[in-house]
């Protein structure tokens, strides 16, 4: 059966609560498990095996499901995937969640490759912040880590973005074989440029290779060891990124310590996966498939229940979720919503 269509908002629910007191108002909503990128933390160089299209959301069946979360308090929208640009119709479909729906704040995170041509129309629909990944800005690094030698086109869209003056975010992802140099050179992008350049702990289920060990060195000690002059500036509170400056720096730079678990207890993200499954943790295995609710003829009143259900059961924090679930086995990040 096919879905719903969206039916407009006409009164907002009392906000989703989980049983931890914590406010779920950011939705991560993944659109696609394709990539046209092989980062090695990410997945294997032959890639992942890729859901079939039909078992995929729907444009329209997202947008329903982007409704209901809007009903029930949620304000900020992320798209993720995989990449969202390799899935035809992803501008128009952003569109219609700013003009149909009205979602007051829509980011998206992309790797860059194919987003340059998109980012005036992004402007015009009024995106409210755009998240680039990038590790190096060494070529050959770059091509070794992605398996794609696209450097030169992620950086002219993070240049275009910035002329366009569209909020920017630089995701690094620190693994066992990062260098220090790498993360020298994309800090320092932050002293005369308005970006926040995050280094991001590596999951432990985002590759086929997993390291099955820590960092030697946390995150945090490794930026004070090369940036002494570091100092801790206030975020917002459900902020997942800890984040700093350096003296005179137009930007930030932070981390986000997702393997850590240290931000659990002001978490106020949920997700939902392309096969349409939602998350209420990233340790979690799915708590609630909302495919089969939207094919299945439920109307909106009872998946917004079963939504409101799900979180209020959510996990206190990572370490219970993976506990009540097992180690979560994805052989990749594209699979979840990165």
């Amino acid at each position: 059966m096919t879905s719903k269509a969206p039916t407009p908002v006409s009164s907002i629910s009392p906000p989703l609560i989980d049983h931890c007191d914590r406010h779920i108002t950011y939705l991560r909503l993944s659109i696609t498990d394709r990539c046209n990128l092989r980062c090695v933390y990410c997945m294997p160089e032959h890639g992942v095996k890729q859901l079939p299209h039909e078992e995929i959301l729907t444009f329209e069946e997202l947008e329903r499901l982007v409704m209901l979360f809007c009903r029930l308090g949620i304000t900020k929208v992320r798209l993720t995937g995989g990449e969202p640009f390799v899935r035809l119709g992803c501008v128009s479909f952003m569109e219609r969640l700013k003009r149909v729906i009205g979602v007051p704040h829509l980011h998206m995170t992309t790797n860059g490759v194919h987003t340059f041509n998109h980012l005036e129309k992004l402007k015009q629909i009024g995106l409210s912040g755009l998240n680039v990944s990038l590790d190096t800005l060494n070529r050959a690094r770059f091509a070794a880590l992605a398996r794609r030698d696209r450097l030169e086109w992620v950086k002219r869209t993070i240049n275009e973005a910035l002329r366009l003056h569209i909020p920017l975010k630089i995701n690094s992802v620190v693994t066992t074989t990062s260098q220090d140099d790498d993360i020298l050179s994309l800090a320092a992008l932050a002293n005369h440029l308005p970006v926040s350049v995050r280094f991001i702990e590596q999951m432990p289920f985002s590759s086929a290779d997993r390291p099955g060990v820590r960092l030697s060195e946390s995150l945090q000690s490794r930026l004070y060891r090369l940036f002494p002059d570091l100092y801790a500036v206030p975020v917002e509170h459900t902020s997942t990124a800890r984040l700093y400056k350096r003296p005179g720096a137009e930007g930030t730079i932070g981390i986000i310590e997702g393997e850590s678990r240290k931000f659990c207890h002001n978490c106020n993200k949920v997700r939902v996966t392309p096969a349409g499954v939602l998350k209420t943790c990233l340790y979690d295995d799915g708590v609630l498939d909302l495919k089969k609710l939207l094919r299945g003829g439920v109307d909106d009143r009872q998946i917004a229940a079963e939504i409101r259900q799900a979180i209020i059961f959510r996990q206190p924090d990572g370490g219970a979720a993976e506990k009540l679930n097992g180690a979560v086995q994805q052989p990749s990040m594209a699979t979840i919503g990165g």
